[in-house]
């Protein structure tokens, strides 16, 4: 079984002329309680299907199985899909060790305004280096989770 292991942060400054890809996600769930969601997007030009378990006692690590499908297929299943979509630009970053590549998501419509960046890790102590445009750490603080984005957005934090 496979394992994620990411570290996510808020973004407080410019990261995009850093950015060496950018891909427009637009993803829905078929499943959003915590001890599992399933998750469908669109990706660019390809579709996918995603199970993630519950997350460990820091969030960091959590159960991941990704696997391609039609974008009909998930057109299709967005139709089955609960209320709330998420709409990202996906932005990718070079981490100036030169090993990991930050994935940084500006947020639209009812999430407009909020920008996160995550890294995935080997391990959850791994070191890396930290760009001066991040901000506060938010790994594990379900509120920022895609899955709660859908179901309390950010337009309502505030």
């Amino acid at each position: 079984m496979a394992q994620e292991i990411e570290k996510k942060f808020l973004v407080k400054g410019e990261f995009k002329a850093e950015a060496v890809k950018a891909t427009r996600i637009t993803q829905g769930y078929l499943c959003s309680v915590p001890e599992r969601t399933v998750r469908i997007r669109v990706k660019g030009e390809k579709g996918f299907i995603t199970i993630k378990g519950i997350g460990n006692a820091s969030g960091a690590a959590r159960f991941e199985w990704e696997k391609e499908i039609p974008v009909e297929e998930v057109k299709a299943l967005l139709e089955l899909a609960e209320p709330g979509v998420i709409d990202k630009t996906r932005y990718l970053v070079k981490n100036t060790d030169g090993v990991h590549t930050w994935e940084v998501d500006e947020f639209y419509g009812d999430n407009d305004g909020l920008t996160v960046a995550e890294i995935e890790l080997a391990d959850e102590n791994e070191a890396f280096d930290k760009p001066e445009w991040l901000g506060k750490e938010v790994t594990g603080d379900p509120k920022y989770f895609n899955s709660m984005l859908m179901k309390n957005p950010y337009k309502n934090w505030k």
